[in-house]
């Protein structure tokens, strides 16, 4: 007598999606985890090569960034026309086996190349997982408020994890542990994650939202605003950690307590992720995009002359404001461009800003050395004026 297996039901369909959309969300949190590494340690790295300030070793991460943004035009093309779960195979494994190749490097060159490849690999998530993760979703804001404060935990992670590790292991396990849970969540996503059939380029063309005029002011405005916030992003991100040791000098020297600081900003700050996604799907986004980019002008200026907890708690505020900006491109994405060509308009757009944004990680230590964080703090004031401009430009028929 034969037992047979039971069929599956839809709410087993249900359970191993939700499986393989929180693996989506958790690729997230480890892209951001694994490119903030290197600045959230460089000061031990750059000793441990001879390096007499870390100042000096920052420009060598400049390729993993540029790689980072330009990477993601091919991502994007062949997500769409190759498939997205193959693409985010390719993501996990790749991803893993860098970052173990970056723990093996001896000096400044050889880490460079090896963050340059890191870089390739990570450009394949924003383009790929998440037009992976929004299809047919119902409530896109709140689906891509959700994957913003993944990605941003995971950075909050860099800071935490990485000082941890540096402190009690070496700079070199930093590297490693994140090596492991990217290649071991690439196992799970290969055996949760089901077969995608057809590459999305082949699937049904749905009918174009706005007229063709309207849709390149709106793309033209994306990409402006993407690229002033990945340079504020990466100005930040890149360099909060030794801001914050300068402004909190005397308060708190410990690096494994600085870390936690940082941790604490960045998982406070990442929420307003889940609130600006809330809210994408119930308030015109122009609105409320500029509102938000509006309030961080003043407190960049108002960081520039402020120390102690004082600079604390703006570094919290500032980095809300810079982290609730990020939802509104992949809102604007999804609203307005086919699933079909969606992972190579993301690409494209990705391939703009975070090109030109990598600048940002190769100013930082020659801007900081010669003029100070305080410069710093006011040229990213200069460039919340720029965005708020571009985001005043939106069409107000795209905007609900």
């Amino acid at each position: 007598m034969s037992i047979s297996t039971p069929a599956p039901t839809v709410a087993d369909g249900a359970e191993r999606r939700a499986a393989w959309s929180l693996l989506l969300n958790v690729a997230h949190a480890i892209d951001h985890w694994v490119l903030l590494i290197f600045a959230t340690a460089v000061s031990t790295i750059a000793a441990d090569f001879g390096f007499a300030r870390w100042e000096d070793l920052m420009p060598y991460a400049t390729g993993a960034f540029f790689a980072f943004g330009l990477g993601s035009l091919p991502a994007g093309r062949l997500g769409d026309t190759w498939g997205r779960r193959p693409m985010m195979l390719a993501f996990f494994f790749g991803l893993g086996v860098s970052l173990l190749l970056v723990a093996a490097a001896t000096g400044p060159w050889q880490i460079a190349i090896a963050l340059t490849l890191m870089g390739v690999f990570s450009a394949i998530y924003h383009p790929v997982g998440i037009p992976m993760l929004v299809r047919d979703t119902k409530r896109p804001g709140r689906t891509i408020g959700i994957n913003g404060l993944a990605g941003n935990l995971g950075i909050a992670l860099a800071a935490v994890v990485t000082g941890v590790l540096v402190k009690y292991f070496g700079w070199r396990t930093a590297f490693v542990v994140p090596a492991l849970v990217s290649i071991g969540c690439g196992l799970l996503f290969a055996r949760l994650s089901p077969p995608e059939g057809e590459p999305p380029t082949r699937r049904k063309a749905a009918a174009a939202a706005l007229p063709q005029a309207v849709l390149m002011r709106v793309f033209a405005v994306i990409t402006v605003i993407a690229t002033t916030g990945a340079l504020l992003f990466n100005f930040t991100t890149n360099g909060n950690t030794e801001l914050l040791r300068e402004r909190m000098e005397g308060v708190v020297s410990d690096p494994a307590a600085l870390g936690v600081l940082l941790a604490l900003v960045y998982a406070t700050a990442s929420f307003a992720q889940l609130l600006v996604g809330h809210l994408i799907d119930r308030v015109p986004i122009r609105r409320l995009l500029l509102s938000i980019v509006a309030a961080q002008v003043p407190l960049f200026l108002l960081a520039s002359h402020a120390q102690g907890w004082a600079f604390y708690t703006l570094i919290v505020l500032f980095m809300g404001v810079v982290f609730g900006a990020i939802p509104f491109i992949d809102a604007m994405i999804v609203r307005f461009v086919d699933d079909r060509i969606r992972s190579r308009v993301a690409g494209a757009r990705l391939a703009v800003s975070f090109s030109i944004s990598s600048l940002a990680v190769y100013l930082l230590g020659p801007v900081v050395k010669t003029s100070g964080f305080h410069v710093l703090l006011l040229m990213m004031a200069a460039i919340a004026v720029v965005t708020l401009a571009a985001a005043a430009w939106l069409p107000a028929s795209a905007t609900r």
